[in-house]
């Protein structure tokens, strides 16, 4: 599957068609999260980032991501309405060290490595994220 799926996403092309204004690229990101500070420090201790950014308009803490950004936000947290399937996957390079760096971490395991390829964690908000080796 890992196979199947990188070989698809390398392979990709623009779709031929009537050209639309609206670009095929995701821009961002936005992941609602109750408390933003804590947020912003368990993203940014889980990624290797610095978290010396500032808040935007109290609610808003946007990451330096690599490609698509991500954008932690308070005000669109909503209790019970957390992400409940992975709406992004976080990359990574061996799918084995990134397990064990979040079982070390203590990060939430919903599921251990699926088809070599890909595992799921809960963030300190109960969103449902992934990780993939792609």
């Amino acid at each position: 599957m890992k196979d199947v799926l990188s070989s698809h996403f390398r392979n990709s092309k623009e779709p031929e068609g009537k050209e639309s204004p609206v670009l095929n690229q995701i821009g961002t990101v936005f992941v609602p999260v109750r408390h933003i500070e804590r947020a912003r420090d368990w993203y940014c201790d889980l990624l290797g980032l610095p978290n010396d950014r500032e808040i935007l308009f109290g609610h808003l803490y946007v990451l330096p991501m690599k490609g698509t950004g991500m954008v932690l936000d308070s005000k669109i947290y909503e209790e019970g309405k957390e992400y409940q399937t992975p709406v992004f996957h976080l990359d990574t390079k061996d799918i084995n060290a990134a397990y064990e760096f979040m079982r070390h971490k203590g990060v939430e395991l919903v599921t251990d490595i699926r088809h070599d390829h890909y595992f799921n964690i809960k963030d300190p908000d109960g969103n449902l994220l992934m990780i993939c080796q792609c």
